[in-house]
């Protein structure tokens, strides 16, 4: 039988299709900035707001994304989500690169090799066939790379720090590269997001087709993000997660596409790859207000 820490791994690797599995004991440096239960006080604001946000999730996601969300329903979910804490879902703001980060100060404390081990903590608060609820806590300049979120919808609430997202939507129809083969190679994606997000701030949506469904994190100083994305992955489904690196459109004039809108500069190649071999994560242990099924 597998132990919960296993589980939370494979869930972790679920997530982002092979997030490396950490081993042996873990350091003090990578421990998520959650509050222990035995300390922490769970004040009624705080458990009714993680109950509420459940329920609503509850009540509205489904298994298959459809029908699709309303511009009420997503507006009173963010405000939900723009209402959260980070002691409304048991946590502490980490503040300081010294032991987690890899910021200047870290650069003198650790060697270079621990500084860019360091992982991003995955923490599962609620996860069934309609959602996933999580959070995800990275120290600084540690990156999710850029990946995708087919017919899903992901509302990102940062509740502590800086987080550079850069996001993309796919060109439709369809515009694709081809390699000296002949065969697709790459697919031409417009640039929808590129800013950094900066706690308090307001609750980002991206949808399937929309308000930049491939993105990429990159931590400017230790943050923690809630996530909920519905439906969530499952690649019977077709909501398989796959990673990208983008090219900048020098070739694009070259390709016989068509653009619209705007000059080149609005736009990038797209390139399928392997989960990157450096995308290090680990399970962490949710203990804000429990959630009442």
């Amino acid at each position: 039988m597998l132990s919960k820490f296993q589980i939370a791994v494979d869930k972790a690797r679920m997530l982002f299709m092979g997030a490396r599995k950490t081993q042996g004991s873990l350091s003090p440096f990578t421990q998520c900035s959650f509050s222990s239960s035995a300390n922490m006080v769970e004040h009624q604001s705080s458990s009714s707001k993680v109950q509420a946000l459940y329920e609503l999730c509850k009540s509205t996601f489904s298994s298959s994304g459809l029908p699709p969300l309303s511009s009420a329903v997503v507006q009173k979910i963010c405000s939900l989500l723009d209402s959260i804490s980070p002691a409304d879902v048991g946590m502490k703001e980490e503040t300081s690169d010294d032991d987690r980060g890899h910021g200047i100060f870290g650069l003198q404390r650790l060697s270079r090799v621990a500084k860019w081990s360091q992982p991003i903590t995955y923490t599962d608060v609620y996860e069934c066939e309609s959602f996933t609820m999580c959070i995800f806590c990275f120290p600084t300049s540690s990156v999710i790379p850029l990946h995708d979120h087919p017919g899903m919808t992901v509302f990102s609430k940062v509740l502590y720090g800086s987080l550079h997202v850069k996001a993309y939507d796919w060109v439709e129809p369809a515009v694709l590269s081809k390699n000296k083969d002949g065969f697709p190679s790459e697919r031409l994606a417009k640039f929808a997001v590129d800013k950094v997000l900066t706690a308090p701030c307001g609750t980002s949506v991206l949808y399937p087709n929309a308000g930049g469904n491939l993105h990429c994190f990159t931590a400017l100083t230790p943050c923690a993000v809630l996530d909920i994305l519905t439906p969530t992955y499952n690649e019977q489904a077709g909501r398989k997660c796959t990673y990208y690196h983008d090219y900048p459109d020098s070739t694009l004039s070259a390709s016989g596409a068509e653009v619209k809108d705007g000059g080149t500069d609005e736009y990038a190649w797209l390139s399928e790859i392997e989960t990157p071999e450096d995308l290090y994560m680990r399970p962490g242990q949710y203990t804000g207000p429990a959630i009442r099924e």
